[in-house]
């Protein structure tokens, strides 16, 4: 059990890190670029590790195979676009505190979408959770962003935290599929690698084959192979043995440690400095969604 735990205090750790690694590696190379050679090595290694696991690459169904698709181009395709571009422009441990709210974005989605019940928990962590994301956004303002005075990067930043519960959501459906066919989530997710690789080497094709050219400095490929390697396909294995060794609630909270990490190695490795506003809003995301993550009667519930 302790293993267990200590891989996911890693994991966040890690994942912290990806942030670091992506301002480093924009810095040289292309977003798109650094995107094609992440997901490659990502995609290559976690059908390494299908084959590994289950001897062979299971085959999907036609319904399947658009779960991938969608898979893919939210939370791989759009989602590293929207990051590697947005990583331009804004600081490592920003970045994370705003995408921070994606928990959020994900519990009102799926209450609108799924009709999942909401709670008065619920709501006030989600509530608190935007009023801190507003507060990073607006450098202090909550209203900034509502005025229309937000940054390019935080915008694109926002536009990550949409995407990845556009893909938690396609997930769910996808995992499902699966489940019933005793196969795991590995193969979902290598499989959407596949899918957004292609996407990504399609459009770095026709947009400028020559950033593909990988004459990088060898800071930035470290950047790109932390990306792929760690962030990706170490991340997720230990992620998920975590939440199959001690359930998805338990592991789920570990990522709360990831804008922690992300602020404190950007502080340590890139010099990075966050304005009080930026720290004060952070600690309301940050605990908006571990009020999420708690459980509470529904609403319909308590009020009846």
């Amino acid at each position: 059990m302790f293993a267990t735990y200590a891989r996911l205090v890693i994991t966040a750790v890690i994942w912290g890190g990806t942030w670091v690694a992506a301002r480093v590696a924009v810095q040289d190379v292309p977003p798109l670029g650094v995107a094609v050679w992440r997901f490659l090595l990502a995609a290559a290694s976690l059908l390494l590790l299908v084959l590994l696991h289950y001897g062979r690459l299971p085959r999907l169904s036609r319904n399947e195979l658009w779960l991938v698709i969608g898979l893919g181009a939210s939370g791989i395709y759009i989602y590293n676009l929207f990051f590697l571009y947005g990583m331009q422009h804004i600081t490592a441990g920003r970045g994370a505190l705003v995408v921070a709210t994606t928990p959020v974005i994900t519990l009102l989605a799926a209450a609108w979408l799924l009709r999942e019940g909401m709670t008065r928990l619920k709501a006030l962590g989600s509530a608190l959770a935007l009023l801190g994301c507003l507060t990073v956004i607006g450098r202090g303002d909550p209203l900034a962003p509502l005025r229309g005075r937000i940054g390019s990067g935080d915008l694109l930043i926002l536009g990550c935290a949409l995407m990845w519960s556009i893909y938690t959501l396609i997930g769910r459906l996808g995992t499902e599929s699966l489940a019933r066919r005793n196969l795991g989530a590995l193969v979902m997710t290598a499989y959407a690698s596949c899918a957004g690789f292609l996407m990504l080497l399609i459009t770095a094709l026709l947009v400028d084959p020559a950033q593909l050219v990988p004459h990088y400095p060898p800071l930035a490929w470290a950047a790109i192979l932390f990306l792929g390697l760690l962030g990706t396909t170490l991340g997720f294995t230990w992620f998920s043995a975590a939440v199959q060794a001690i359930g998805a609630q338990r592991a789920s909270i570990f990522i709360n440690l990831v804008p922690v990490a992300a602020v404190l190695q950007g502080a340590l490795l890139l010099g990075e400095r966050l304005d009080l506003s930026a720290l004060v809003g952070g600690v309301l995301v940050i605990g908006g969604v571990l009020l999420i993550q708690r459980p509470a009667k529904p609403l319909k519930e308590a009020t009846a």
